[in-house]
């Protein structure tokens, strides 16, 4: 084990909380008085944010649960308890769970996509949002475009049964582990992140569920897109928000995530990283957590 991880184990705790009808397992640093929370996304777990917990963890009580579905969170069997709102009541019981009224709720990938949706139908819950990567819903259906259905190919893949379970797991996650390599920075995942990422999905069921999230929300990114209307000013977030957006995106490109600003009437952040892909706390740690702390301490 190395250096790092044997100070990331000794700096996290980490425990179990029942939210309805699942159990989340997090792993929790600091103990400040307001609440961070840190919603990963596909195909990882809670150690999505090593680099956040350490660094925030100075300043705020940081929690980052595996999402239902994922590592050793409970794994529910139906497409269904994957749509956006189960995912979103479990941060709301979460919050609730750990004794605070209302938190700032980071997320990347699907876990901002879900922080959108926290932010937008329960304000009162959220005192901050940071999403990283990932627009609004009805930023990416305002700006679909034919070069970003080409990229999201994997979406329309993930609808088939289990065949995406194979390809996925197959030589041993062989395909996972060449993902994280070939899409990020040099240097960004060790042998030994790649180890716990892997056994992540190993769990029993994690990799069925982790692939549901797309088979239960597919349609309404659809519908969106198609629709193409204008968000009414009920609709937009009412939450003072940063954004983060690696600008070589190999999964979402940059005139997808055009225009964010205009669906936030709060105070809005929006910081740009020239050189980083999809996994932009991973690849740069320093300058994500640098602008997370500086926007929550504002």
């Amino acid at each position: 084990m190395t250096d790092q991880l044997t100070n990331l184990e000794s700096s996290v705790r980490h425990g179990y909380a029942q939210v309805g009808d699942v159990r989340l397992h997090y792993a929790e640093s600091g103990s400040g008085e307001r609440l961070v929370i840190l919603l990963h996304g596909f195909p990882e777990c809670w150690y999505s944010w090593r680099h956040q917990l350490t660094a925030l963890g100075e300043r705020f009580r940081v929690v980052a649960p595996d999402m239902r579905g994922y590592n050793l969170s409970d794994k529910p069997e139906r497409v269904e308890d994957y749509r956006v709102s189960r995912l979103v009541d479990d941060v709301t019981g979460l919050i609730r769970h750990l004794g605070a009224r209302e938190a700032a709720v980071v997320g990347h990938d699907w876990g901002a996509a879900v922080a959108w949706a926290v932010a937008q139908h329960y304000p009162d819950y959220v005192w901050k949002l940071a999403a990283l990567q990932v627009p609004p819903l009805a930023i990416w259906s305002k700006n679909l475009t034919l070069r970003q259905l080409l990229r999201s190919w994997y979406m329309f893949f993930f609808q088939l049964p289990s065949i995406p379970e194979w390809w996925i797991s197959r030589d041993d996650f062989a395909g996972l582990e060449k993902m994280f390599r070939r899409t990020a920075r040099r240097g960004t995942f060790s042998d030994e992140d790649i180890a716990v990422l892997k056994s992540a999905m190993r769990e029993p069921g994690a990799l069925t569920a982790a692939i549901n999230y797309y088979r239960a929300n597919l349609g309404a990114f659809l519908r969106g897109g198609f629709k193409r209307r204008e968000f009414t000013k009920q609709e937009r977030v009412r939450t003072p928000t940063l954004f983060i957006y690696g600008e070589r995106d190999f999964a979402i490109v940059p005139e997808t995530v055009q225009g964010v600003a205009d669906y936030v009437d709060a105070p809005y952040t929006e910081v740009r990283l020239a050189r980083s892909n999809h996994w932009v706390q991973q690849e740069h740690p320093s300058e994500v957590n640098a602008a997370l702390l500086s926007f929550l301490e504002e």
